[in-house]
């Protein structure tokens, strides 16, 4: 881990009254309620989207502040082509302005922008905009942002089983080396740890199909408020919930003396 975010993920823990390794090194968030948002001020979904996207941008400054090592987040499921034209007109723009816009909040932080999803079908607009700002935050070496954008943990796990049936079929691997650690260097999250602590906002109690195969061992939290209203209060909330809980990993509790 990078020394400037242990440094301050120490501080995080000092200064929340928890021990350093109560603190999750790797938060994936479901960001949910953004039309809601939209539609409670009267607004066009489109503009909730706008508004979530600016909250982004600050809980990401926040995890790099705590000292998260990656956050990821579900910003556009494969399922959300099912929306609107307009929407999803409207998301697409967004997305290459956030992408661009960006850039310089993310050099400055030293942070790493990296993908999850299938980047083929995206439009080219947005693809090339990704692939810029990937290409630019590349040799970061603090947080990394991963976007999950055009991604399904169904379609994840596809992707990666068609991979390795490949790498049998030149010759590559054999049958005895498929195993649990081979089909995670075949996820798109193949060069991160599995995620410590999964939010949802909106209140939704459902994993909508995101990282199937990562989240076995994740706690969740799930929170009321909707994206666009999520701050740093929020999220040190979800951080202190997860620090109480007794994390056993299919083992028992120990008992205490």
């Amino acid at each position: 881990m990078n020394k400037d975010l242990e440094d301050k993920m120490k501080k995080t823990a000092e200064r929340l009254g928890i021990s350093q390794d109560q603190m999750p090194r790797h938060i994936a968030i479901i960001m949910d309620g953004n039309g809601r948002w939209a539609q409670h001020q009267g607004l066009p979904r489109v503009e909730g989207h706008n508004k979530g996207g600016q909250v982004v941008e600050t809980i990401a400054l926040d995890c790099v502040a705590l000292g998260v090592e990656v956050l990821t987040l579900y910003s556009f499921s494969i399922e959300n082509w099912k929306r609107p034209k307009e929407e999803i007109d409207g998301l697409m723009h967004l997305y290459v302005q956030y992408l661009v816009g960006i850039r310089n909040i993310l050099m400055k932080n030293n942070v790493k922008l990296i993908h999850l999803g299938r980047m083929a079908t995206l439009p080219a607009s947005v693809r090339h905009e990704l692939l810029e700002t990937m290409r630019m935050t590349e040799s970061n070496t603090g947080m990394i942002l991963a976007l999950a954008l055009n991604y399904a943990g169904r379609a994840e796990i596809v992707d990666a089983t068609k991979q390795i049936a490949q790498d049998y079929k030149d010759g590559k691997i054999q049958l005895d080396d498929i195993d649990e650690k081979l089909i995670s260097n075949n996820l798109y999250t193949a060069k991160l740890n599995d995620p410590d602590l999964l939010i949802r906002t909106a209140s939704e109690l459902r994993v909508s199909n995101f990282l199937l195969w990562q989240i076995s061992y994740s706690e969740f939290y799930v929170t009321d408020t909707l994206w666009p209203d999520f701050v740093k209060k929020d999220l040190e909330k979800a951080i202190l919930a997860y620090a109480n809980r007794d994390r056993r990993f299919g083992n028992i509790a120990l008992t205490k003396k």
